[in-house]
C-alpha cells in the first residue's frame, strides 16, 4: 500500500526535506479558483470574507488593496499579494469610489467601467483547504503577504505572472488545469518569499530560516516515523539540549516534542478520516512502538480514541 505520509518510507537525508511541501500536502487544496479583474475609470470592488487563502497579481496598472481593519496598501504593476483568511476587502482604483459587490470567491472574469482600453488588470485566485488542518498554515500567516515587483525574492514570480496572463487571456484546451497548477506554484513562491522576509514570520514558517531550528524541523517532517529524542534534534541543530529547547519554543511557539506530537496527530487524523490505514499501521508510521501508545497519545491530543474518531469521520 502506498504511504499516506510523503516522507516516511525510510529515513532520508535530513537536509533534503521540505516542511512547506508537507504542510500543503496535509492541507489538500480542494477548491482552486481563478479569475481576472478588468477595470477602467473610477472603480472599486468589494469582496466578502473568504476562507482560506486568496492571492493575486497586478498584471497591468495600479490599484489599492483595502482590508477591513487595515490601512490601504497601494499595489503597482508586477506586485503579488497573498491574503490569509481575508476579512471583507476591496480592490480599488479610487479610494473614494463606491464599491461594486463581487462574488465571495473569484470565478470567471469581472469587468468594471466603460468599454475602453483597461487601466488595470488583476489576475487572482483562491484556495480552499481541508478545514480540520487549515490552521497548520493559516495560524502562521499574516493578513497580507506582499512581494513587490522589484523584490529580488520575486524573480520567479515575474515569469509566472506572464504565464498566468497568457493562460487567462487564451483559455486554451486544458487551460483550467494549467491555471490550477500555476496558482499552486505562485502560492508556494509566495510562502517562500514570506519565509525569507527580513521580518521573521511567526511560527514554524519563520523558523525555517534558522539554520539550527530549521534543520530540526526538516528532520522531523522528513521522517515522522523515527522516534526522535530531544538530544538527537539538538545535535542536528548543533546546540545543547537546553539551548535548542529554548530557541525552538521561542521561534515556533511549542516545545520540540510537543510540536512533533501535534504534527503526527494531524497526519493521523487525516489518515483516519480517509480510512487509508489500520490503527496499528498508523502507530508505526507516526513513531509509536505500539498501537496502545499511539492510542493514548491520540486521545490526549484529540479527545477521542483513534477508532472513535474514524467511525465518526466515516459517518459524516
Amino acid at each position: 500500500m502506498a504511504s499516506v505520509f510523503p516522507y516516511t518510507s525510510s529515513r532520508p537525508p535530513v537536509d533534503g526535506q521540505d516542511p512547506i511541501t508537507a504542510a500543503i500536502g496535509l492541507l489538500r487544496p480542494r477548491d482552486v479558483g481563478h479569475a481576472g479583474l478588468h477595470a477602467t475609470g473610477s472603480w472599486a470592488v468589494q469582496f466578502e470574507p473568504t476562507p482560506h487563502v486568496e492571492l493575486g497579481v497586478v498584471a497591468r496598472g495600479d490599484c489599492w488593496l483595502v482590508l477591513e481593519g487595515h490601512e490601504p496598501v497601494q499595489l503597482h504593476e508586477g506586485d503579488f499579494y497573498l491574503l490569509g483568511n481575508p476579512p471583507r476587502y476591496r480592490l480599488a482604483g479610487d479610494l473614494d469610489a463606491p464599491p461594486q459587490d463581487a462574488t465571495s470567491s473569484w470565478e470567471g472574469s469581472l469587468r468594471i467601467g466603460p468599454e475602453v482600453e483597461e487601466s488595470t488588470y488583476v489576475c487572482g485566485g483562491y484556495f480552499g483547504f481541508d478545514d480540520d488542518n487549515a490552521g497548520v498554515l493559516l495560524d502562521v500567516l499574516p493578513p497580507v503577504v506582499l512581494v513587490r515587483a522589484g523584490d529580488p525574492r520575486g524573480g520567479a514570480l515575474a515569469h509566472l505572472s506572464a504565464l498566468l496572463v497568457a493562460e487567462m487571456d487564451t483559455r486554451g484546451v486544458g487551460g483550467s488545469l494549467v491555471l490550477d497548477h500555476l496558482a499552486q506554484i505562485v502560492f508556494v513562491h509566495m510562502l517562500r518569499a514570506h519565509a525569507e522576509a527580513t521580518t521573521r514570520p511567526a511560527g514554524w514558517l519563520g523558523a525555517l530560516r534558522d539554520d539550527g531550528i530549521g534543520a530540526a524541523l526538516r528532520a522531523m517532517h522528513g521522517d515522522v516515523a523515527h522516534r526522535w529524542t530531544l538530544a538527537e534534534l539538538a545535535d542536528i541543530s548543533l546546540m545543547s539540549r537546553s539551548a535548542f529547547a529554548s530557541a525552538f519554543k521561542r521561534q515556533v511557539g511549542n516545545a520540540p516534542l510537543d510540536y512533533l506530537i501535534q504534527w503526527r496527530m494531524s497526519l493521523a487524523r487525516d489518515a483516519l478520516r480517509r480510512d487509508t490505514r489500520s490503527i496499528s499501521e498508523l502507530a508505526s508510521a507516526t513513531g509509536y512502538e505500539s498501537e496502545s501508545a499511539f492510542s493514548t497519545a491520540f486521545r490526549r491530543v484529540v479527545g477521542s480514541s483513534p477508532r472513535q474518531f474514524r467511525n465518526e469521520a466515516l459517518r459524516r
